[in-house]
């Protein structure tokens, strides 16, 4: 490795895909391992969802510990072969767990059985059909201007994502209220904005989402003992925008509010940036490079292992 302060960055939900991680999976022990472990835990075939073209990779519950273990197993091969050894880690939602997991907080065979309880969760908190999601994409958004035009709906801002971008969620049957009140106020600012309706089946990091807090909070209440809360430092929180500090009762607080509250990775990725000099998104897709690259941070990208190849082989890593 050359002295670099290395990061790794890792998407959440929405970044799954039919056959992510398999040239891992059939190349590379390790990483094989790590699907094999995660079927252990979970009671299922972990591999044949995330290579087949099984349409349960898209519902929350499933999608959750697939994205988790790919991301691992992709983070285990990528040191295997490299001696890729990041120093700070980052996720954006459901990427956090797996942040925590890289840096030795929580075991992965502990991560896998909380993600999946949170995506049961998540997708029990309201009804299918009845919340929705939806991008709002206009250059230089006013992120105070969203929530004011929005603030008498039942609708909360969820994603903080960029300079660019923000995500709301809530009910759908406000949605076209929201869409129409937001074209009035960024829609004059040129044709850069855009509402994107997301394909999603429950109001994600919503006020809706704050049923299942409790029941989630006294589920990770039971890891507190296998928590090594020192590595949290290292780590940036989605609630806060900041790193960890090392207090166990921090960790499993901040975990559970992210279910409710906002994502503030814009600062996530300043306090990223504020102490590595090269940060790498490692995931099944890369949505993460497009945010870090509007707040001018370079961020490389690895979803696969060809690319893994050309772009460690190019830095010399």
């Amino acid at each position: 490795m050359n002295e670099s302060i290395i990061a790794a960055a890792f998407p959440g939900q929405g970044s799954q895909r039919p056959g992510m991680g398999k040239d891992f999976y059939e190349n590379i022990s390790v990483s094989r391992n790590a699907y094999c472990e995660a079927s252990d835990v979970l009671g299922w075939d972990v591999a044949a969802m995330c290579f087949g073209e099984d349409e349960r990779l898209n519902l929350t519950e499933y999608a959750q510990p697939c994205i988790l273990t790919t991301e691992i197993a992709m983070l285990r091969g990528l040191h295997s072969l490299y001696g890729f050894t990041p120093e700070y880690f980052c996720g954006h939602s459901l990427g956090e767990y797996t942040a925590l997991v890289a840096a030795g907080v929580v075991p992965f065979s502990e991560a896998l059985k909380i993600v999946s309880f949170r995506g049961q969760l998540m997708q029990e908190a309201m009804p299918v059909g009845a919340g929705g999601m939806a991008a709002i994409i206009s250059n230089n958004l006013d992120l105070g201007m969203v929530r004011s035009t929005l603030k008498d709906l039942p609708i909360d801002v969820a994603n903080d994502n960029s300079c660019s971008q923000v995500v709301i969620s809530g009910e759908s049957s406000a949605m076209p209220e929201a869409r129409e009140r937001l074209t009035k106020v960024f829609g004059d600012k040129g044709s850069s904005f855009r509402f994107i309706p997301l394909n999603v089946s429950a109001p994600f990091h919503s006020r809706f989402m704050s049923t299942v807090i409790e029941a989630f909070k006294d589920a990770l209440r039971a890891l507190i003992l296998k928590l090594i809360p020192k590595n949290a430092e290292k780590v940036t929180s989605n609630f806060t925008g900041h790193f960890y500090s090392d207090r166990s009762s921090e960790i499993i607080d901040y975990l559970a509010f992210q279910l409710s509250s906002t994502v503030q990775w814009k600062k996530n990725m300043e306090a990223i940036a504020s102490v590595a000099n090269s940060i790498y998104e490692i995931g099944p897709s890369r949505p993460l490079s497009g945010f870090f690259k509007t707040a001018g941070v370079p961020c490389m990208s690895v979803s696969t292992l060809s690319a893994a190849s050309r772009l460690f082989e190019r830095h010399q890593i």
